[in-house]
């Protein structure tokens, strides 16, 4: 699978930015996708995932209740709505594809775990 991520950009805190990430090159059904983040000096994060049938959601802690993941699976694609921006919020946010084993937080947050990563793009919150 090839991942395209976009609409990354600058912003002030308490905006909201709306990320894409399309796949293709291989079958895109049944394949869990999410997003990781990864900002100066620190590991790669978990951020969140979404299941092929977009029932299953997970989300990082500190996130949750900000961001909104979706797919839409007739394009290939999915979204991460970040809302309620903050600064430590800045990182490069990566697409993922394809997770080995069980769709589990615990399992999600090893970045290993994902078979497929697109480039990333860059967010930066500013206060």
């Amino acid at each position: 699978v090839q991942l395209q991520a976009s609409g990354g950009g600058s912003v002030q805190a308490g905006d909201s930015l709306r990320l894409r990430c399309e796949a293709s090159g291989h079958t895109f059904a049944g394949v869990v996708m999410g997003w990781f983040r990864q900002a100066p000096g620190k590991e790669r994060e978990f951020v969140s995932l979404v299941t092929w049938s977009g029932a299953t959601t997970l989300y990082e802690d500190s996130v949750k209740g900000r961001f909104t993941i979706s797919r839409d699976n007739a394009k290939n694609t999915i979204h991460l709505q970040m809302d309620s921006l903050k600064p430590e919020d800045t990182a490069v946010y990566y697409c993922v594809a394809g997770l080995y084993g069980p769709t589990s937080a615990d399992n999600a947050r090893n970045a290993n775990n994902f078979a497929s990563w697109g480039q990333g793009t860059q967010v930066t919150v500013s206060s």
